[in-house]
């Protein structure tokens, strides 16, 4: 699979979304920097979210639309906060170009059909289904029927849920796929992210995998790194003091950067499968222990435990032949601290 010129999944780098959502704070300038230090930090891409408070609910201040529960947003509904955190449409075009021009893919979850369309025209290279719309299977197979890699979110989805929604897709005959493990509560707490799903998604499913992030830090992205994540994706702000709906859980400049490094640093540690050893690590092997004698001994001498000793360093023989060789006889006068050679022993 391929978002832009990345590859993803098998072998390749894990792929770094910095999540713009609503940390522009209803500024197109501050959206640009954000992207510019996007780059800086070390993302792969940029995701906007593209959808307005009508294509998302409806203007109604009823207890259906009223935001509580012990959420950042109490209080609220469900019109205030999306029109608070929307990424104005026009925007998109100039958004586009300044990630391109930076060197980062971009892309962005749609919310409805005339997203899609939108997006498509400006040959945006992926989809990314927030978590809960993974519900929303008209809008799946309308956004998997354009070919695109698409990524979905299961913040809120039952292994029903899922299969449904990878079916969608497989049913539009898109199996560019890749599922993220997320937990949608802002933010979320660490006992709740249950990492370990993440290589079963990919088993259960036969799809790449990954990881949506709203925990604090960056601890959470690097463990799912190590579990076979593909894609990251992490909310990104220029600084937490421009504020915002999604600020408290969302990194600023240096904490992407050490979240990056993280990343990076871990797949260096995860390296391969391998039994080989590096041209350095062989050359160490001089320290690994070897058969020495530790006694003067003199030419028919009887080869015994107290004359022969497996220590450190390794220019003897190999310890393995220990036993074979008890009870044999020196074929030369060797002194204390010389390694034990097969050319001195007899009948050997």
């Amino acid at each position: 699979m391929k978002i832009g010129n990345s590859l993803i999944g098998g072998d390749n780098p894990c792929f770094i979304i910095a999540e713009l959502s609503a940390n522009h704070n209803g500024s197109i300038d501050v959206a640009i920097e954000t992207i510019k230090a996007a780059k800086i930090a070390g993302a792969d891409a940029i995701k906007l979210q593209t959808y307005t408070p009508d294509t998302l609910t409806i203007d109604c201040d009823n207890e259906h639309f009223k935001i509580e529960g012990g959420t950042l947003w109490d209080g609220k509904t469900l019109y205030e906060l999306y029109g608070e955190a929307y990424t104005p449409w026009e925007w998109h075009q100039k958004l586009f170009e300044v990630a391109k021009a930076e060197g980062l893919i971009c892309f962005s979850s749609p919310f409805d059909f005339t997203a899609v369309d939108l997006l498509e025209e400006l040959n945006v290279p992926a989809y990314k289904i927030a978590s809960f719309e993974i519900q929303d299977i008209p809008l799946i197979a309308y956004t998997a029927s354009k070919g695109k890699p698409i990524i979905i979110s299961t913040g809120i989805a039952e292994e029903a849920d899922i299969q449904l929604a990878v079916d969608t897709c497989r049913k539009a005959g898109n199996n560019d796929i890749v599922l993220l493990k997320c937990t949608s509560s802002y933010p979320a707490p660490l006992e709740l992210a249950n990492l370990k799903t993440i290589p079963d998604l990919k088993q259960r499913f036969k799809v790449e995998v990954g990881f949506s992030d709203h925990t604090y830090g960056s601890l959470a992205p690097t463990v799912a790194v190590t579990l076979g994540a593909k894609v990251i994706e992490k909310h990104f702000i220029l600084d937490k003091s421009i504020g915002g709906p999604d600020a408290d859980f969302s990194l600023d400049v240096a904490e992407f950067t050490e979240m990056v490094f993280k990343v990076r640093d871990t797949e260096k540690l995860l390296g391969t499968i391998s039994y080989e050893i590096s041209e350095k690590v062989r050359n160490n092997k001089k320290f690994a222990r070897s058969l020495f004698v530790c006694e003067n001994v003199k030419k028919g001498e009887t080869i015994s435990k107290e004359n022969i000793r497996s220590i450190r360093p390794g220019y003897g023989l190999h310890p393995k032949y220990y036993y074979e060789i008890l009870g044999k006889t020196f074929s030369e006068n060797i002194e204390r601290g010389e390694p034990l050679l097969i050319n001195m022993i007899e009948s050997l």
